[in-house]
């Protein structure tokens, strides 16, 4: 671990512009990273915070086939869409990029270019999935089959999204082409590989044993698996006709390999970072006084843990990530969460859904972060978070103590007489609260570090309970006036030590205090005195509102429609049965009818006992739709009878007949009926 780095380089994983930002990618990634970035500049530290678009994923080529548009309009489209998403959420970047930039571009090959000239690469031709009929070798993502170590049949070709292996595409079992479904074909082609098995003692050197104390038990652990299993030479090449192109020559029609070029990704955002702001670039990736971290989610582990420094290590100019904090996965009500399934909270719908309230979203992801295990979002936890914590905790501390020094003092904070026990105890506790929060923060435990800054509007809450001003203003009034300046002292220090975690309301509680300038966070560590007497604040404002059980129904029946309508796309047509000759067909005797009576079968919960008139009889048929459908409901119903079925007692009832039915996308049944007004009963259907 670096100790007191002059500067931070922290970098978040670049998005894939095939969708928009979901609260899985918030969570996992943009919003540690974005709180740790805050946190460093309130300290006054050289902080870097970069991120960008990552557009030569084959994520993007298949977006645009599906769409059938161009993967520039893909990423056009998506990359608007997130950078909009991300400001108005308030991720605090101090450089956006796009992989599609010629800065990164360029970067990216002059970089590839290097280890090509040091003869760090093996050139070798190799064995690929190819699709015959689509003509084109399948990049991994354009193979799903079998993961050969879990047995998921709906594995990629380059990770099975079930158990988080890593894989090769020839690696799967029974693998078939998402273009055409066609099983591919091994055919010959020529790329580049990294040589990770060169790099084996170094990363068991640098991981295994140097980091062995300081990284996340989920990342170490990962490591550890991939270096134990023994590492092998990896492409850094692709056959695609969507990415950067190799820059040597015999590389015609191939292009860098996206988990080769995204990571560099990185250096070349900081470099139109530097070129914009005047800035030398260098140091904050080759200066050994660099603490380098990076922000990923647990599915690009082995990329920044293995591959990305292996890639450093070989250039050899370059310093090696501090810490790499990743994150587990979040599910969305118990299913994991899926950009293709639209399985998903998106970040730009939410905006529009729930205005100017950007950090309660913050909040309980924070709260609920998946940092070593898989958790769950919940729009209910979510409504509790928000009610039972922002609003009761959080907003009735700040409402009170500015309803009360409005309503006391016109708004002037009040001189303090002497402190007592109380109020210095008081003080001394929130002093030590940004040390408290700081350690949790350096050790990327941002859970932990929320529920600190919570336990001081805890402690802002119980000093007012405890000391009830609005009883002691009558009788001593002097006193109300040391207990308001304590009060007014955590609230102060509320505004500063909120602000890596929630922004927007750091903002709000600033402007409701009149504080003009942010307080530093040593301030508030060092001073008892951070909002001073005399100091004229603002007119109390709601920092949070409750959310109503009706806002919380409407997004959890909007993810209800999805899997309806996700059920209906994915429904896989039962296999024809039996052939049958058409005499077969010809002695079934199916009518048009309608329902004139309906009751429920005594002591049977399936069971309706229908009337119906076939047209040439009226007859008695038992049918096994009572769950589904109530006996008034389907009086006067049109459906559609097999009247030639033998008939067959059912507890005491002969029924003279089936009705036909099916059933929907939600697997609801449904009656089969004539698609026009006006059939006749007894009509023949043949």
């Amino acid at each position: 671990m670096i100790q007191n780095p002059k500067r931070y380089t922290i970098t978040a994983a670049l998005p894939y512009t095939n969708g928009p930002i979901h609260i899985g990618h918030l969570a996992g990634v943009y919003v540690p990273s974005d709180i740790y970035s805050r946190y460093l500049r309130l300290q006054g530290r050289d902080v870097l915070f970069v991120c960008g678009s990552d557009e030569h994923g084959v994520a993007i080529s298949m977006k645009a086939k599906k769409e059938g548009i161009t993967p520039q309009e893909v990423i056009d489209k998506y990359d608007g869409i997130i950078r909009k998403s991300f400001s108005d959420f308030g991720i605090s970047f101090d450089n956006y990029s796009r992989t599609s930039a010629k800065i990164h571009h360029d970067t990216a090959s002059e970089f590839f270019k290097k280890l090509y000239d040091k003869g760090d690469f093996i050139e070798e031709v190799t064995e690929q999935l190819y699709d015959a009929k689509a003509d084109q070798f399948l990049a991994d993502r354009f193979v799903v089959g079998t993961c050969p170590k879990c047995g998921n049949e709906e594995a990629y070709g380059d990770q099975c999204e079930k158990c988080g292996s890593t894989l090769n595409a020839t690696d799967l079992i029974n693998p078939k082409s998402t273009i055409t479904g066609e099983t591919p074909i091994m055919k010959a082609t020529k790329h580049w590989f990294l040589p990770l098995d060169r790099y084996e003692d170094f990363l068991k050197e640098w991981i295994l044993v140097g980091h062995k104390n300081d990284w996340k038990p989920n990342v170490y652990g990962q490591v550890k698996s991939w270096i134990d299993g023994g590492l092998e030479p990896r492409a850094v090449t692709r056959d695609l006709d969507w990415g950067i192109d190799v820059p040597v020559e015999g590389a015609e029609g191939k292009k860098l390999y996206v988990w080769f070029d995204a990571p560099i990704g990185y250096i070349s955002s900081t470099k139109e970072w530097a070129l914009r702001e005047g800035k030398d670039w260098e140091p904050y990736w080759k200066d050994k006084d660099t603490k380098l971290v990076h922000f990923i989610g647990k599915d690009n582990i082995v990329f920044h843990c293995i591959i990305f420094p292996a890639m450093l290590k070989a250039e050899g100019s370059y310093i090696l990530p501090d810490n790499v904090p990743a994150n587990e996965f979040l599910n969305l009500e118990g299913n994991k969460l899926s950009t293709s399934k639209n399985w998903a909270v998106w970040l730009h719908e939410y905006l529009e859904e729930f205005p100017n309230q950007q950090d309660v979203l913050r909040y309980a992801l924070t709260s609920n972060a998946p940092e070593t295990k898989d958790n769950d979002f919940t729009w209910k936890d979510f409504q509790a978070r928000n009610n039972n914590e922002l609003v009761a905790i959080y907003g009735n501390f700040i409402n009170r103590v500015v309803v009360l020094t409005n309503k006391y003092y016109n708004g002037i904070i009040p001189t303090p007489n002497e402190l007592s026990e109380v109020d210095e105890a008081t003080l001394t506790e929130l002093k030590a609260y940004p040390a408290v929060i700081s350690s949790s923060l350096e050790r990327y435990r941002f859970r932990e570090a929320l529920s600190e800054l919570m336990n001081v509007a805890r402690l802002g809450n119980k000093y007012l309970a405890d000391e009830e001003p609005w009883k002691v203003i009558k009788d001593n009034p002097e006193r109300v006036q040391t207990q308001m300046y304590v009060a007014l002292q955590i609230a102060a220090a509320l505004s500063s030590l909120c602000e890596p975690f929630l922004p927007f309301t750091a903002t709000k509680l600033s402007r409701i205090l009149k504080i003009k300038s942010p307080l530093n966070w040593n301030t508030v560590a060092q001073n008892s005195d951070l909002i001073p007497a005399g100091h004229q604040i603002g007119e109390a404002e709601l920092l949070f509102a409750k959310i109503e059980d009706e806002e919380i129904q409407k997004q959890i029946d909007k993810l209800e429609a999805t899997k309806t309508a996700n059920k209906a796309e994915n429904k896989v047509a039962e296999p024809q049965k039996e052939t049958i000759q058409f005499e077969d067909f010809a002695k079934m005797d199916i009518r048009t009818g309608t329902i004139l009576e309906a009751e429920k079968m005594p002591k049977a919960n399936k069971l309706l006992i229908l009337k119906i008139d076939t047209g040439i009889d009226v007859r008695t048929i038992v049918s096994g739709i009572a769950e589904s459908f109530k006996p008034e409901d389907i009086i006067g119903k049109k459906v559609t009878v097999l009247v030639n079925l033998a008939p067959r007692n059912l507890r005491g009832v002969e029924s003279q007949g089936m009705i036909l039915m099916t059933t929907n996308a939600e697997g609801k049944l449904v009656f089969v009926n004539p698609d026009t007004d006006g059939v006749a009963n007894g009509e023949t259907i043949n």
